[in-house]
This record gives structure tokens, sequence and C-alpha cells, in this order.
């Protein structure tokens, strides 16, 4: 159950995160700076705390809402998940300006975690967190799963976003997404112990 928090948390994390707006920061970050250790510690230490935070709301959940509704509700989260994947996201001019006041780190810090306020990513922290039972596991996962899609846009930049073919990526991230919120709705994972 924990191998399996972690590895579908990463997974998941990992392709929804490809041509999210975390992602074309990284490249921006990346092209604006050219310094990418700083920039990776930030993504880094941004992911932590924001999923840590979503970590343990997910938690919260699991230990205040009864299992029958925490079925539906994250049920249909994970299927509103899918849909949200296969919508692109943009980079908002504000999120980078913030690097010019606070250094490489402190700008890939605040606006990383800016970024993921209210992101896909986060929101299916929360729901994972919930789901699992394992908030650590998945927590790490997320996170995994951040770094394995935002570290290489640190060093290739636009050279690889160019070649990834994105709608099938977003496609296959939402699949994965829909197959868990009906897994999670017809009960499947019931005799599992989620």
């Amino acid at each position: 159950m924990k191998l399996e928090a972690l590895l579908v948390s990463t997974g998941v994390v990992a392709l929804a995160e490809i041509g999210d707006k975390t992602q074309l920061l990284a490249f921006l970050l990346a092209a604006r700076f050219k310094k990418p250790v700083p920039i990776i510690l930030g993504i880094l230490a941004a992911t932590v705390v924001n999923h840590g935070l979503a970590g343990a709301l997910g938690a919260w959940i699991t230990a205040s809402v009864s299992p029958e509704i925490l079925r539906w509700v994250l049920g249909l989260s994970f299927i509103g998940m899918a849909i949200w994947t296969l919508i692109p996201d943009k980079i908002e001019e504000e999120e980078t300006r913030i690097g010019k006041r606070f250094g490489v780190f402190g700008a890939t810090l605040v606006t990383f975690f800016l970024a993921e306020m209210g992101d896909k990513t986060q929101i299916a922290t929360i729901a994972m967190a919930a789901h699992y039972s394992t908030p650590v596991m998945v927590v790490i996962g997320t996170t995994l799963g951040m770094l394995i899609a935002d570290v290489p846009a640190v060093f290739v930049g636009d050279k690889l976003a160019a070649k990834i073919p994105m709608r099938l990526v977003h496609s296959i991230a939402a699949a994965i997404f829909a197959l868990l919120g009906l897994a999670t709705l017809f009960g499947a994972g019931a005799k599992l112990g989620f």
C-alpha cells in the first residue's frame, strides 16, 4: 500500500506536470538566470512545503469525513482533475517578476510555491493523501514527480518542450486520474483498504 501510494503519486504528478505552468516557470527561470542548482533547490523546497501542507490537509480530511462521503468526494475530485489536466496552463507575469527581489533561489521558492497554490498537482496531492491514508509517502511521491518533470526543464529548456507530445502526455495523465476516480467511486479499492 505504501509503495503503491509512492509510485502512483510519483507517476501521476510527473505526467500531470508536463506542460503545467510550474514546468513552464522552470523553463523561464532557467532561461533568465542560467543557474540550475539554486533553481532546482528552490523547486524542491517549494514543493516540499506546498505538498506537505496538501498532504496534511488530505490526512485531516481522511480523519474528519466519513468513508462513504470521502469515497464520493475523492472519486469526483479525481475525475475533475482528469478534466483539468486536459486544459493547458499559462504562466502569469507577476510570478516571474519576483526574481529581481529575492535572488535565484528565493525567486524560485516564492514563485513555485505561489504557482502551486490551488494547482492541479496540489489538489492531486490532497486527494491522493486522503485516498491512500499515507500522506508522507504521497508527499514524497508528488515531490519526486515534480522533480522528474521540472529538473529536465531547468537543464534543457525549450529544446525538450518542443519534442514532447504534450497532448498525449496530458491525455495519459487524465486517463490515470479518471481511472482512479472511477475505481474510487465504484469501491474497487475497498478490498485493498482504500
